[in-house]
């Protein structure tokens, strides 16, 4: 299945069904009069929450969606029947914007599950609603009511504890590969993830989701490479892993360049939780691991652990200290934790 986590989609609600005009003409009834029925309710454009969902691809095939327009009433006071609701199923996380991309309409998440996007338009009233002592019989029906429309973005954000983040290449599928059952793309050649994972981590009988990003690089603020966009995926998480390719020369330049970008990013993922992963610690020995952890903590670097992801080195005490940091913010009820993790 291919990841899609925008999406832009027209949406109209049902016009409510016209009144109707009759009279009744029935044979040895003594009086007549009008008894046209009222016109049915337009159908609404609802959105609800899947869980089995995790992309938005259905909406790459489709991007028009329009509710059932009420019936029309009948004779004999009859009532037209009303639209039926137009259901619309995106994956927990999604945000709905206006066509402006900046407006939040409704965030999918928590306990926000089902909301109704565009109204459907009343039904109009037959002629039997204007009868009165001064006039038996009026001619006068209304038209429904015409429904709403609109243009909205659907956006994605997928809901994780803990994110990956990091350069290209520093190794971040490969440790969500090594933690989870998620099979991202691994190879001996250098390239890139192309589309957010997540995998559940199973630790002292618990679970989180841990989710992988694609690699930033400098100017992804400016759209260079793959941009920031994909940053919108941990921006729920509580705690980043920042994954760091411990055999290159300058490891301290590399954390400054995603700790930039994601500053520049905003929405407050600066200030979450951050646990610096030097990865790759194989293929180092002690002075080298020693010289690489002094230029981290140079840099700013508050936490830092040594694992590697092919070998499974430290990585159970770095997955211990992620799960430390998502425990307390799950105890704060979602609240972000302080950016220093004290082990």
């Amino acid at each position: 299945m291919k990841f899609l986590d925008q999406a832009k989609i027209y949406l109209r609600s049902g016009d409510g069904g016209a009144g109707c005009m009759s009279f009744r003409r029935e044979k040895y009834v003594e009086f007549g009069g009008p008894d046209g029925g009222d016109g049915g309710r337009g159908g609404d454009v609802v959105v609800e929450v899947a869980d089995g969902l995790n992309t938005l691809i259905d909406f790459r095939y489709r991007q028009h969606f329009r509710a059932k327009t009420g019936q029309h009433g009948m004779g004999k006071n009859r009532t037209g029947a009303g639209g039926e609701d137009l259901i619309i199923r995106v994956p927990p996380g999604t945000q709905i914007l206006d066509e402006d991309r900046r407006s939040v309409i409704a965030d999918m998440a928590g306990d926000t599950t089902r909301v109704v996007l565009c109204r459907g338009g009343r039904g109009g009233r037959g002629n039997a609603r204007f009868k009165s002592s001064t006039n038996q019989a009026p001619r006068r029906t209304d038209p429904g009511e015409e429904g709403e429309e609109r243009w909205v973005w659907l956006r994605l954000k997928l809901i994780a504890d803990a994110g990956l983040v990091g350069l290209p290449n520093a190794g971040k599928s490969t440790l969500l590969a090594a933690v989870s059952r998620a099979r991202p793309k691994i190879a001996d050649y250098p390239f890139t993830t192309l589309t957010p994972n997540l995998g559940v981590v199973y630790i002292n009988d618990q679970e989180f989701v841990l989710a992988d990003i694609p690699g930033l690089i400098e100017g992804a603020h400016d759209g260079a490479g793959l941009g920031d966009r994909f940053l919108g995926h941990v921006e729920r998480c509580g705690v980043l892993l920042h994954m760091i390719d411990g055999t290159q020369d300058d490891v301290a330049a590399a954390y400054r360049t995603v700790r930039e970008e994601i500053s520049a990013y905003g929405h407050g993922l600066a200030g979450k939780a951050e646990i610096v992963g030097l990865n790759k610690a194989d293929a180092l020995d002690a002075a080298a691991v020693a010289e690489k952890r002094a230029a981290l903590e140079t840099a700013g670097a508050a936490h830092i652990v040594t694992l590697s992801g092919a070998t499974g080195k430290g990585v159970p005490e770095a997955m211990q200290a992620i799960f430390a940091v998502i425990r307390r913010w799950r105890e704060e009820e979602g609240a972000v934790p302080d950016t220093a993790y004290a082990p």
